[in-house]
């Protein structure tokens, strides 16, 4: 698979090496680099982004902020000067450290552990949708336990970082499980469920309320995001006001 990546970076010089090594590399696609955080959230809103690689110090909002944002959104390899910021990166639950300056062997090797992750990733995914069986169900691993979640029983999905939350309708207790979103987001039937956040997936056969852009299930008020305002949109035309 390919990966698409940003390079986020105040330093011209170093943004230049990065883009080089990343041409260098065919698993990788550069879609921008960018020399500060508010340049890369606008591309992340305008475009899926799998990977960044992220400076830690810069002016106004340093890499380690926006990291601690960002949620299961996009996954990290930090590049910095600094060696004292690996174990707060690693906190972060970024995929690597590069200390600059880094050759291209270094760069490569954080690389290949982001497709090593990417790939087991696609793998998880794939068994996911085969775990979705003819009788729209799947099963999840949750407290050393594996169970059978009824898609008709789910009114939607919360992401939390590397875990999940599945909201049922006949318990108020949510189901915690290890798995990203992101591969959960492409499993799950797109007629009956859709993506309407960076953190939620709504079933939109249990939608009954909507209020200024808020989904709500009872007392959980779910916002739609702009990223996903035009296509939620469309299905409200279709599905409510026929």
């Amino acid at each position: 698979m390919m990966i698409n990546c940003l390079i986020v970076d105040d330093e011209p010089l170093a943004l230049d090496i990065l883009e080089n090594y990343i041409n260098k590399t065919p698993y990788l696609d550069l879609k921008a680099r960018c020399n500060g955080v508010k340049e890369a959230m606008k591309h992340m809103d305008e475009e899926d982004i799998d990977l960044l690689f992220l400076d830690i110090q810069m002016p106004e909002v340093s890499g380690l902020e926006f990291s601690q944002t960002l949620g299961d959104r996009v996954k990290i390899i930090f590049t910095t000067a600094f060696e004292q910021y690996a174990l707060d990166g690693f906190k972060v639950n970024a995929l690597d450290y590069l200390l600059k300056p880094f050759n291209y062997q270094e760069f490569l090797t954080a690389a290949n552990r982001a497709k090593d992750w990417f790939d087991l990733n696609e793998k998880a995914k794939k068994n996911l949708q085969q775990s979705i069986n003819a009788e729209d169900s799947l099963f999840v691993k949750s407290e050393y336990k594996i169970i059978k979640v009824k898609l008709d029983n789910l009114l939607f999905v919360q992401g939390l970082k590397d875990y999940v939350k599945f909201h049922l309708a006949d318990n108020p207790k949510p189901i915690l499980s290890l798995m990203s979103l992101k591969a959960l987001d492409g499993s799950l039937p797109p007629n009956r469920f859709m993506r309407v956040h960076r953190s939620f997936i709504v079933n939109l056969d249990k939608i009954e309320t909507i209020q200024r852009n808020m989904i709500i299930f009872d007392k959980e008020h779910i916002p739609v995001a702009d990223k996903y305002k035009d296509q939620f949109q469309e299905f409200i035309k279709s599905k409510f006001l026929e």
